[in-house]
């Protein structure tokens, strides 16, 4: 065995027996609610985060949160509403989800939040029944898109509708001639202007909104992170020479959407000579004994959190070459290096310029940022390396509820061989928790911390 965690093997009786009466209420609640919209964990899921001593969130708690994060930021800017299109941030307001990855692309539905918190839900066409276990959604309408694919072209007629409809809503709630928005279509930023509707950039206020993790969101992450780490431990399983990189991506997708998880944003996986230069995509290339596979998860899997670990494994039985061991060990001391950084009051300015510093030889195609925020998605903020440091673009310090991924990706241009590694991290009162423990490959490794 080349990693440390042990596979589920207590029949649910038995978790009955250790975790008491709470487990079997989550249980039975989970199994009530299976013939509603609800999202969330599969009951084999829950059965192993029982086992892993974890806590399911609750949902409405953390919905609240959520409306009140919003509500606090558009009272800071004095706006009296938001209007929202990203998915995304859609799903941070009302928790409601439709076609995530489809409307990334085809901005079909959208939401609108005031700084009272009155929530108008404009879903795809005949979805009202998608929301009806959502209380906190006000009301649910229909007819958001304006994109030449639904209307043709009738879309700038489309988008002068919706135009009005939401000069009506501001109207109705306050807003006083000016909104925030995320992003939208041309067709709908047009139909704004003609109606002389005055809108401020709404994505730096759903980012700082989205910033600080109330205690169901962390329940709800950790709860992500564990199932993607046991489906990670299957990945590891499966990982022999002989497979295609595609064979073993899909055990990813598979155990992800087996837990209740929900899709992956990327396919970022490699092996052999692709793992150098990084961020190549799963491919039918052939893995072989003695190469190096690493990957990037990009998961977004329980209750729509997010979990963006990496890991890079030695394929078959060896003990790795020289060079994959070099890259190994300065990835795994600049990732833990920069990690111990991690506590309530430093700033991201100093994130940037303290730290463990990479050899010369493998600067110039080092990963693009130190560390990221993370929740829904990636999110705000960048901790850049110093020689791509951007004056004033975050200004601002770690607090208790953020959360960050530490990254690192070590390859020399030219060579053969890269390792990607990261984890994710939850800042705390006092320091930091690893939410991504998964095992490192410790064939690579010279020394461990």
């Amino acid at each position: 065995m080349r990693f440390s965690q042990t596979p589920l093997t207590r029949p649910p009786s038995e978790l009955r027996r250790k975790i008491g009466p709470q487990f079997q209420a989550d249980i039975e609640a989970r199994r009530a609610s299976f013939d509603s919209p609800e999202i969330g964990p599969t009951l084999r899921a829950m059965t192993e985060l029982a086992e892993l001593g974890l806590s399911l969130p609750d949902l409405a708690k953390m919905r609240h949160y959520r409306r009140g994060r919003i509500m606090a930021e558009l009272r800071k800017h004095r706006l009296g509403g938001m209007l929202l299109f990203d998915p995304i941030n859609i799903r941070y307001a009302t928790d409601s989800m439709n076609m995530q990855v489809w409307t990334l692309h085809n901005l079909a539905r959208a939401a609108f939040i005031s700084s009272e918190g009155y929530i108008v839900l404009w879903d795809f066409v005949h979805c009202e029944h998608m929301t009806k276990h959502l209380p906190l959604i006000n009301e649910v309408r229909s007819g958001a898109g304006a994109f030449y694919f639904e209307h043709g072209a009738e879309e700038a007629s489309q988008g002068s509708k919706f135009a009005q409809e939401i000069k009506d809503v501001m109207a109705q709630h306050g807003c006083e001639g000016r909104i925030a928005i995320d992003r939208m279509d041309i067709a709908i930023s047009q139909s704004f202007q003609d109606k002389n509707i005055y809108y401020v950039p709404g994505q730096p206020i759903m980012e700082q909104a989205r910033l600080i993790k109330g205690p169901d969101e962390i329940k709800a992450m950790k709860c992500a992170a564990a199932a993607c780490e046991l489906a990670v431990k299957k990945m590891h399983e499966a990982l022999e020479p002989g497979l295609a990189e595609v064979e073993l991506w899909a055990v990813l997708h598979h155990e992800n959407i087996a837990r209740g998880g929900e899709w992956i944003e990327t396919r970022i996986l490699s092996s052999g000579p692709r793992t150098n230069p990084w961020m190549q995509e799963a491919g039918p290339r052939i893995i072989k004994d003695g190469e190096l596979l690493a990957f990037d998860t990009d998961l977004i899997g329980l209750y729509g959190m997010c979990c963006d670990m990496s890991r890079t494994w030695l394929v078959g039985d060896g003990n790795g070459t020289a060079e994959q061991k070099d890259c190994y060990q300065i990835a795994y001391d600049h990732i833990n290096e920069n990690t111990t950084l991690l506590k309530p009051g430093i700033s991201f300015n100093e994130l940037t310029f303290k730290g463990h510093v990479l050899p010369e030889a493998f600067q110039d195609q080092k990963y693009c940022v130190k560390m990221h925020g993370v929740g829904l998605c990636d999110e705000y903020p960048s901790i850049y390396y110093e020689d791509h440091f951007i004056e004033g673009a975050f200004e601002g310090e770690l607090q208790p509820g953020m959360t960050l991924c530490v990254e690192a990706y070590i390859g020399k241009v030219g060579g053969i061989d890269g390792v990607k590694l990261e984890n994710q991290i939850l800042i705390t009162e006092d320091g930091y928790e690893n939410l991504t423990p998964y095992p490192y490959e410790e064939r690579l490794l010279y020394h461990a911390h």
